[in-house]
């Protein structure tokens, strides 16, 4: 019997990744590239530098075919491409579908305005998103998924398309003849075309299918749709989200975007601005020594940090971080800090203090959106490559005092695509039916409730506090540095 394959094509903001996963949910093989870094041409603006994105992605791929074929894959046999592109970026487009000005990524404080007209940009023609563009470049078409229109969008979240309202559009600066077509998750973008299938080593004519935003993908692919199911998305932004039928309006403490699932919705409070990020900052500039001492002991640098700090009590003995290295869009004063410092605090302190500070905020923020929900979250499941971390994953546990779990493949944003890719092509007969199949769970971590009431008691008492403490100083500083 031929078995037959489903492709997940992930972007984020640090990398490309493509993983090749059969129909039953199992991961063949997996290309991954590096993303660039960012240009930071002043404070708080941030672009992908010359065409990062599709350059990333062409390599991802390659690794991906090349690790296929060596396993005897039959590259005819991959069905269809499921794409999850980053979100909240904004693109330029000419008319012949090449960039007009580099990718704006969702850091970039232009993305909390209106579009704008500039000379430097004078060649646009669409103005779109990174999806928009990576369906382009693989299918020639210019159209995109509904579901990844976050912000400054003419998108009528209730019919899944562009609004028709004048107010809407002149509110964002738009017009309709210059936005991109659009289509619902789970249908067929366009087909892989002839040029791009040269350029990433597949057959031309792979059906192309979208998704949603990547949060809501992820979401899909953690298999996350349970009422009082959460999941806490470990990326470059730390989202935490639940399902919901409702396209809520007025909501305060939490945004309704549009799900991976057509008609349905995703919940999603605020989250944490270079989580993620903060991780990977913290080991390059202060990891030297211990990337030193993870060689010397067969580890990798992350996994001897992570055991270092498993060794330090919970609460890092009054270290805590503010979790502002990108501020707010409401607060762009506000900047990272790490107080409480005294005698006792390690290189250990300070890495346990980065994660705790992560799950504190994601608290706090979760707390409120279930409130307005009234639907207390019962579990939590954690995507992202901190997931590997057993130490983050108990932190969340204790901090949350729920029982906290991971799936096999942390990546669930790629799972997420296959998904909606079976559903296009009837590989599926539903979304609960996909979801059983190609979600495979893995281990879950049940809160020490010593530890829990500890970190209540310190979040309750100081971290929630933080903020409102530090915004004068920082309101004060901000104009003198930035």
């Amino acid at each position: 019997m031929t078995t037959s394959y489903l492709m997940g094509v992930d972007v984020g903001t640090q990398s490309a990744k493509v993983i090749i996963f059969d129909t039953e949910g199992n991961v063949i093989c997996e290309g991954k590239q590096a993303l660039r870094k960012m240009n930071i041409p002043a404070p708080l603006l941030a672009e992908h530098p010359d065409d990062d994105l599709w350059d990333a992605l062409k390599l991802a791929f390659k690794r991906a075919i090349d690790l296929f074929r060596a396993l005897n894959g039959d590259i005819h046999q991959i069905l269809a491409m499921g794409i999850c592109i980053i979100r909240c970026c904004r693109v330029l487009l000419k008319a012949n579908g090449e960039l007009a000005y580099p990718v704006i990524n969702w850091m970039d404080k232009r993305l909390n305005k209106p579009y704008e007209y500039t000379d430097a940009c004078k060649d646009t023609r669409y103005i779109t998103t990174a999806s928009g563009y990576i369906t382009h470049r693989l299918t020639g078409e210019f159209r995109d998924t509904c579901a990844n229109y976050i912000g400054w969008w003419p998108m009528d979240n209730d019919t899944l398309d562009w609004s028709t309202d004048p107010q809407a559009w002149k509110a964002c600066n738009l017009q309709r003849d210059r936005v991109l077509d659009v289509v619902k998750p789970g249908e067929i973008l366009g087909h892989l075309t002839q040029m791009a299938a040269r350029e990433i080593g597949l057959p031309a004519g792979i059906p192309v299918v979208a998704t949603a935003h990547d949060k809501a993908v992820e979401a899909l692919g953690a298999g996350s749709l349970d009422e009082g199911v959460a999941l806490i998305s470990l990326g470059t932004y730390i989202g935490a989200m639940v399902h919901g039928h409702a396209n809520v309006k007025n909501a305060k403490y939490f945004w309704p975007f549009q799900a991976a699932i057509p008609h349905h919705y995703l919940y999603e409070c605020m989250g944490v601005r270079r989580g993620m990020w903060t991780i990977s900052w913290f080991r390059d500039q202060f990891g030297a020594t211990a990337q030193a001492e993870a060689q010397n002991a067969s580890l990798c640098v992350e996994e001897w940090l992570n055991q270092e700090a498993s060794r330090v009590p919970a609460g890092c003995e009054g270290l805590l971080t503010v979790h502002d290295w990108a501020p707010p869009s409401d607060a762009e004063f506000r900047k990272g800090a790490m107080i409480g410092f005294d005698g006792r605090h390690t290189r250990a302190h300070m890495y346990r203090s980065v994660l705790e500070g992560i799950a504190f905020t994601m608290k706090n923020h979760m707390d409120k959106m279930a409130q307005e929900l009234k639907m207390p979250f019962r579990r939590l499941i954690i995507s992202g490559g901190g997931a590997n971390s057993d130490l983050f994953m108990q932190i969340f546990a204790d901090v949350f005092g729920l029982p906290t779990s991971r799936n096999q493949l942390r990546s669930s944003a790629a799972t997420g695509c296959v998904i909606n890719a079976g559903m296009a092509i009837g590989v599926f007969d539903s979304y609960e039916q996909a979801i059983e199949k190609m979600v495979k769970r893995g281990d879950t971590f049940f809160p020490d409730m010593s530890n829990h009431a500890f970190y209540s008691q310190l979040n309750h008492g100081v971290y929630r506090h933080i903020n409102a403490s530090l915004d004068p100083l920082l309101q004060k500083l901000s104009p003198l540095v930035d």
